[in-house]
């Protein structure tokens, strides 16, 4: 009995030290790249136009689609795949060169009907070449799989973080020499092609020659409701940029996808590394759903208790980061940035839900979660589509507010977690941030230089932020201090 007790403990204070390893090279990846790759965006945006922005950004949803067709879930089930097999890997990776390879001939076949649709005829070369990215991530699934089961994101960092340098400056070099709207395709390939060759150095495995049916078929069955539900979600999201590149300008639609790109910095970023360290170690606990809800309740108090604040005050200095950041040229973007903040700060509270239902494998009510959900968010699109571009970025805050009731709902009958608990456990946070925020707003209108907002604001509002946590003796406070002093 002694002896099982010892082993549990060292198991879990094992798990415990993986998980914190993970979140600080999964952290290290994210922020790394993603400065880097914000860095390379403020340098050619300077550069090029916002036309030349919304001219790839049109592509956007094809190559979205694309890409969720090729993973079709099956990352998700060979991590929750305890027993899985050298079988099961070899028959997913198969499976997604065929796919990549189908999906890439379709794109260069469709590329002159997509032009059509959008009135720009430069499309044609543009889509033939930026569809390769396809083919590139098809080759490493299985590898970046096979490295978050492990909880190594040590490996992946080496390889995004050099590929996005090297990519970074190829970019910025086309785009000075005046190459426009093919120094955004160059960048973004080269990353690519660069990401799977690293990749595939690095890695040890490789595919044997098998491809099993059994395999394809138990992974697909939990997989296919996850691809059907990725499908639906990638479509509504993308949905925005194909409404705005056909009924507005490319201009406009450069505004909306710079404006998302800010606010997807530290929202997709900071959401990703809890998403993709949380996710294999709450699929230890599945089995136990006490530990299991506990853990959940911690971590959506934690992440909340860091993204908040973050959204808003990127939401309350929009207008100085733009101006500071960008050209003139740039600043309707600061005003959908505003806007848009705030309904992506719900965006890792809707990810974590969704996260629970993947572990606890109700692959079915994910995809049937995200069928309301959609039918709302599009609902309130054609509502505010003939509002205007301010408007379809406002009904994204109802939008997402409605629907994480909805994502709540199921939380409730599995862990009895809903959305009312969830809301009490988020409510101090919520308070905290939106009052910081407008602390920080009125404080930067009384100064006249943009680096003089941003540099007031920022130490503000982490100054209110920390004291008030510390004063009220707030648990996320304490909670987030534990961590960093124990690494």
């Amino acid at each position: 009995m002694t002896v099982c007790i010892k082993v549990d403990k060292f198991m879990s204070q094992n798990l415990k030290h993986k998980t914190i390893t993970g979140v600080i090279w999964s952290s290290f990846e994210q922020f790394s790249v993603s400065g880097i790759q914000f860095l390379v965006l403020v340098i050619m945006a300077r550069l090029l136009t916002p036309s030349d922005y919304g001219l790839v950004a049109m592509l956007q949803i094809f190559i979205a689609v694309s890409q969720s067709l090729i993973n079709s879930g099956f990352s998700q089930a060979l991590i929750r795949k305890v027993d899985r097999t050298q079988s099961d890997l070899s028959t997913v990776f198969y499976f997604n060169i065929i796919v990549g390879l189908i999906l890439y001939a379709i794109l260069f076949v469709c590329a002159p009907f997509i032009a059509r649709f959008y009135s720009a005829p430069e499309l044609v070369n543009i889509t033939r070449v930026v569809a390769l990215g396809l083919l590139f991530n098809s080759i490493t699934v299985v590898q970046r799989t096979l490295l978050t089961i492990e909880i190594n994101f040590k490996k992946q960092a080496k390889a995004t973080l050099v590929s996005a340098i090297v990519s970074g400056i190829i970019g910025i070099s086309l785009a000075y020499y005046g190459f426009g709207v093919w120094a955004i395709v160059a960048q973004q390939i080269s990353n690519l092609g660069l990401n799977a060759l690293i990749l595939w150095l690095i890695s040890h495995w490789r595919p044997v020659g098998v491809f099993s049916m059994q395999s394809f078929r138990e992974l697909f069955g939990f997989g296919s409701r996850l691809l059907v539900s990725g499908l639906i979600d990638t479509l509504y999201r993308n949905m925005y940029l194909i409404v705005i590149g056909k009924g507005f300008s490319k201009a406009d639609l450069g505004y909306y996808t710079r404006a998302h790109q800010f606010s997807d910095f530290p929202a997709a970023s900071l959401t990703g590394i809890f998403q993709r360290v949380t996710y294999p170690v709450l699929c230890t606990m599945q089995s136990d759903n006490a530990k299991l809800a506990s853990n959940y309740r911690r971590l959506l108090r934690l992440v909340a208790y860091i993204i908040f604040p973050i959204m808003i005050g990127l939401a309350a200095l929009s207008k100085p980061l733009v101006l500071l950041l960008l050209k003139e040229q740039w600043l309707f973007t600061a005003d959908l940035l505003m806007i848009i903040c705030i309904s992506m700060m719900f965006y890792p509270i809707h990810a974590i839900n969704l996260n629970l239902l993947q572990v606890e494998g109700r692959s079915d009510l994910f995809l049937r979660l995200e069928i309301i959900k959609k039918i709302i968010g599009i609902a309130i699109l054609c509502i505010t589509i003939p509002m205007g571009l301010i408007a379809m970025c406002i009904g994204q805050i109802f939008s997402s507010v409605i629907c994480l009731a909805v994502n709540t709902h199921y939380t409730g009958e599995l862990i009895q977690i809903g959305f009312a608990a969830q809301m009490k456990d988020l409510l101090p946070t919520l308070f905290l941030s939106f009052s910081m925020g407008a602390i920080v707003f009125i404080v930067s209108t009384f100064v006249a230089s943009n680096i003089l907002q941003l540099v007031l604001g920022v130490f503000i509002g982490v100054l209110y932020y920390i004291v008030i946590s510390y004063f009220f003796n707030i648990y996320e406070f304490k909670e987030f201090i534990s961590l960093i002093s124990k690494r």
